[in-house]
């Protein structure tokens, strides 16, 4: 009888117990709120598959360009996977864009769909030069055109190529052979044999003039941030032939010491007449591995009702704005047909090239100036990571590209779209004097980013679009400094960061190109500034007092519009309108740039045509399609005859008033590394951008008509009515996220070994 009492005892608690949890879920539930994170936010006008004519090529149509290039018969171009330098071999396929006029009268509905084509690049080895074509149309293409001479108006030598993975390897296995050649001097200074090795980082430009290919090699251990590990070995090796067997080396540098042959070296290194390097541990220091366990998350972005933007194709909405959206394997990041209220802003707003060069005492960087477009900016471009490089919540885009590969290659979460909360207000007021009232609104805005892993150095590529009519560009740098081994006079280019390391100062150049179309393509070049007038008081004629005035100027060439950075810039640039807003005003869009750069290389030098847009902190040219970019592929390897230097589209000096006008600006700053740049250079500070505002082109600020504006009164602190954030608590709920995933890795470079 106890057995049975018990039981049912049991049975009865099981039961009350499941009652009472089934209440309590139902009062829960119904005093919980409801979740709003599904809502659909109505858009204000339909996505335009127009923007396809900017869109980038898809892993298809790489292919359907490939395969009709090497069915050319007269091409000869190779087939195998890592084709040699005396090859002829397909390097890049991207996206042609349409001539401007042509892809206007599109968009606007004034004229036919342009041609879509792609840009070919073939670097006839067998033939000792570079072709680029362009192919088309696509789907389907049945044509290609050599437009090398049209596009630089000059046959491209093959010496000015890129180096390529095939390139790469012969070198490597070429440095192989003379390690080999110095196996005591290996082992004893850097602890290299058959098992361990050093790794190589080059500079750039390849020799001192047109035709040079002959590289300094400095090497580095193989650790963790690799750059930030010099060994005191430098190799000078001329790779200019396409027969690898005539490579040789020229030069070497160990421990401070220059040697002209391997034997030289090798012959006083086991004699003991040289000052040697023995090797040692050497702490990880370049790890980026934290130093302490994770213990939580820092603060994440939440969209509490919804993502309030659209992305179809390459073309996004959001808010009062619409755009395209690009990603080219050479200059990187774009945006096409940028509109707010339906009216175009932009035309294009693209990345063009990021420009170091470095100080230094040794060869590996006493020389160096890297020309990055001329690697492929975009093409480093791999897998972001999700609630570091970009809010978990963003909207991950895939790319695909064919750079120095033999078939496409998909780069997945390689863009991110967010709308971010920028941490202040963007306008408010608080008045406590005669009436009191609270008005300001929340500075939330769209970012599209983009980051490329450059060799040592990672740039991140931001895009803002505000609710107040403004678009900006921005760049921000990471990853590892470049470093070189610490010898006697290394101390004027720089500061030491760790045991015989020196962190090389260095420029950091970028720059933009901002195709403004102002109410059309009329337009022309404004600048205001300030300066003090000595002006009589009214009503005491005879008493002055200094009081600042407004001066205006137009500038009609473009050698007038070509601001350099070492003259004085008015702080005003304007690209302007004829048309007036309601004051009478011309309606225009201000050029605000932001820069912290170092001095320009003195134009004396002869790489400087190569980097000629760095010159200028703005300059305004006439719209041209030839003038499509302000460097190019080939400026690196051939620096001293550059296929583009950008201070010829100036010095025709065309007239720029109601013409069509492109503005390139550049920003950049100057890197000092110090010891704080171990392990790796951190974002804050070292970045540029520009910014575009509207200057009397509404006839008031447009975000005032934003639904995110808040007004509070006495009395209405609880109210929704101007306030949506006093429901917000009642109506929302907390995010799931997405399980972590990330595939960053897939598509890196592979070197066989």
């Amino acid at each position: 009888m106890m057995n049975s009492f018990v039981k049912w005892a049991l049975i009865l608690f099981v039961l009350v117990s499941i009652i009472l949890n089934i209440v309590l879920i139902g009062i829960h539930t119904s005093r919980a709120p409801k979740c709003s994170t599904q809502r659909v936010h109505p858009l204000k006008r339909n996505h335009d598959e127009r923007s396809l004519v900017f869109a980038d090529l898809s892993r298809q149509e790489y292919l359907q360009v490939q395969q009709f290039m090497l069915k050319q018969k007269d091409l000869d171009i190779s087939t195998n996977q890592n084709t040699k330098p005396w090859e002829n071999f397909l390097f890049l396929i991207d996206l042609s864009l349409p001539k401007k006029a042509d892809a206007l009268a599109y968009l606007d509905g004034k004229g036919a769909k342009p041609d879509r084509e792609a840009t070919v690049v073939v670097f006839h080895g067998a033939k000792g030069y570079i072709k680029e074509y362009v192919v088309g149309p696509l789907p389907n293409p049945t044509y290609y055109k050599d437009v090398t001479i049209e596009r630089y108006n000059m046959e491209l030598p093959i010496t000015a190529r890129t180096v390529t993975i095939g390139e790469y390897e012969l070198l490597f296995k070429y440095v192989g052979e003379v390690f080999s050649k110095l196996g005591k001097l290996m082992k004893e200074s850097f602890d290299v044999d058959q098992n361990k090795k050093v790794n190589a980082f080059e500079q750039m430009p390849r020799g001192i003039r047109s035709g040079d290919r002959h590289t300094w090699i400095s090497f580095f251990r193989d650790m963790s941030g690799m750059y930030i590990h010099p060994v005191g070995f430098e190799l000078l090796i001329n790779h200019e032939s396409v027969n690898a067997s005539e490579w040789k080396v020229e030069r070497l540098l160990y421990n401070g010491q220059y040697f002209d042959t391997v034997d030289e070296l090798r012959v006083k290194y086991d004699a003991g007449s040289i000052k040697k390097i023995v090797y040692k541990e050497t702490p990880d220091y370049g790890s980026l591995k934290p130093r302490h366990k994770p213990l939580q998350i820092g603060p994440q972005l939440f969209n509490a009702e919804g993502k309030r933007y659209s992305i179809s194709n390459n073309h996004v909405l959001y808010l009062d704005w619409s755009f395209a959206f690009g990603l080219s394997s050479v200059t990187g990041l774009r945006v096409f047909d940028v509109r707010f209220k339906n009216e175009r802003i932009v035309y294009e707003l693209s990345v063009q090239e990021a420009m170091s060069v470095y100080g230094s005492v040794t060869p590996g960087m006493i020389l160096t100036k890297f020309l990055d477009a001329s690697i492929g900016i975009g093409r480093f471009a791999h897998e972001l990571v999700r609630g570091v490089d970009c809010p978990h919540e963003a909207t991950y885009v895939d790319t695909n590209r064919y750079m120095d590969v033999p078939v496409p290659v998909r780069y997945k979460n390689s863009f991110c779209v967010f709308e971010h909360n920028m941490g202040q207000p963007l306008r408010r007021h608080f008045s406590d004097f005669f009436s009191n009232s609270y008005g300001g609104m929340v500075n939330s805005a769209l970012v599209v980013r983009t980051i490329t892993a450059i060799g040592n150095y990672d740039y991140m590529w931001d895009f803002i679009f505000y609710q107040s009519g403004s678009v900006e560009a921005k760049v921000h740098a990471t990853g590892y400094i470049s470093s070189s081994y610490l010898v006697d006079g290394s101390l004027k280019y720089g500061h030491q960061v760790a045991e015989k390391v020196l962190g090389n100062i260095h420029t950091h150049f970028i720059n933009f190109k901002v195709d403004l179309d102002v109410l059309g393509v009329n337009n022309f070049f404004q600048t205001k500034d300030m300066e003090y007038a000595n002006v009589s008081i009214p009503w005491m004629p005879d008493h002055y007092a200094m009081v600042p005035q407004l001066v205006e100027k137009q500038l009609k060439t473009e050698q007038e519009a070509a601001l350099r950075y070492d003259t004085k810039t008015p702080r005003y640039l304007h690209i302007a309108s004829n048309k007036t807003n309601r004051w009478g005003h011309h309606r225009s869009y201000r050029l605000q740039v932001f820069s912290f750069t170092g001095d320009h290389l003195p134009e004396s030098q002869a790489e400087e045509r190569a980097m000629s847009w760095a010159r200028y902190k703005v300059a305004i040219t006439k719209h041209k399609d030839s003038e499509q970019f302000s460097s190019s592929l080939y400026n690196q390897n051939n620096i001293w005859n550059p296929a583009v230097d950008f201070s010829k589209y100036i010095e025709d000096n065309e007239n720029i008033e109601d013409k069509d006008l492109v503005a390139w600006v550049t920003t950049g700053f100057l890197h000092i590394p110090h010891s704080e740049d171990i392990p790796n250079t951190v974002t804050v500070g070292n970045g540029g951008g520009v910014l575009l505002r509207p200057h009397n082109y509404f006839d008031e600020d447009p975000s005032i008509h934003s639904a995110d504006s808040v007004y509070i009164n006495p009395g209405s602190e609880d109210s929704c009515e101007n306030n949506r954030m006093a429901c917000l608590a009642q109506e929302t709920c907390s995010p799931v996220l997405e399980p972590f995933t990330y595939n960053g890795f897939d598509g890196v470079m592979k070197f066989e070994d």
